[in-house]
């Protein structure tokens, strides 16, 4: 209980931006053996809040709390293997450590680790298992895993091909406020695929990307509003 205390106080000092004095909470719990303190001690290495940034001790907490199955401090390992701090940069090891935080049910760790397979980089190329891992994250909320797997359904990739799933899946990701979910949605509807065609949507969704800075939607917008289509 006295444990449960500190973390609060921690976490209190923390959000305060106290970073020096929750370090030093957070560096008592991970010798208590709180597991969730060991990996926090690793983020703030990392991160350099409180201390000299240093990937090298970070990755030692990470390690540590990683071992004893703390999944944050997975995803986080597998994030620096694949930017390549404090270690040589390795696409195999991130792509595991990944998995390991997605298998924890981790949204991010699950869509990272859909896009290392659908890319193929870490691992063999595996369409089926870059829809069964974005599944998996789209399900816990992460609005660009809807994306990706409906990309997957339009393009018929480790699924069957399916534009009505498509269309939903691209509905669920711009109504999550993706702006790539909101082109993909919106270009749907321009082709009236898995839909009905509808040119008052299409240019609806293709402004809310084009607002967020999707880059094709800007030039689409731009691009109607010289000929004169659209008025902003």
């Amino acid at each position: 209980m006295a444990n449960e205390a500190l973390k609060a106080e921690a976490l209190e000092l923390f959000n305060a931006k106290s970073y020096e004095k929750a370090l030093e909470l957070y560096h008592y719990l991970a010798g208590q053996g709180d597991l969730a303190s060991l990996a926090t001690v690793g983020y703030f290495y990392h991160n350099g809040l409180g201390v000299a940034q240093d990937y090298i001790k970070a990755i030692e907490y990470y390690q540590k709390a990683s071992n004893a199955g703390e999944h944050s401090s997975s995803y986080n390992l597998g994030l620096l293997y694949f930017r390549g701090l404090g270690v040589e940069k390795d696409s195999q090891k991130a792509h595991e450590y990944y998995l390991k935080a997605a298998v924890k049910g981790m949204p991010q760790a699950q869509f990272d680790v859909a896009l290392m397979f659908e890319n193929g980089e870490g691992c063999r190329q595996n369409y089926s298992e870059a829809a069964f891992w974005y599944e998996e994250a789209a399900k816990r909320g992460n609005a660009e895993a809807f994306n990706n797997l409906g990309a997957l359904f339009k393009e018929g990739r480790g699924v069957e091909q399916d534009d009505k799933k498509a269309y939903i899946l691209f509905k669920q990701a711009a109504m999550k406020n993706s702006p790539q979910g909101q082109f993909n949605l919106g270009a749907m509807y321009d082709q009236g695929l898995g839909c009905e065609a509808n040119q008052e949507k299409a240019i609806e969704w293709c402004r809310k990307a084009s607002f967020q800075g999707h880059q094709k939607a800007k030039d689409i917008m731009s691009r109607m509003q010289q000929n004169g289509q659209i008025v902003f």
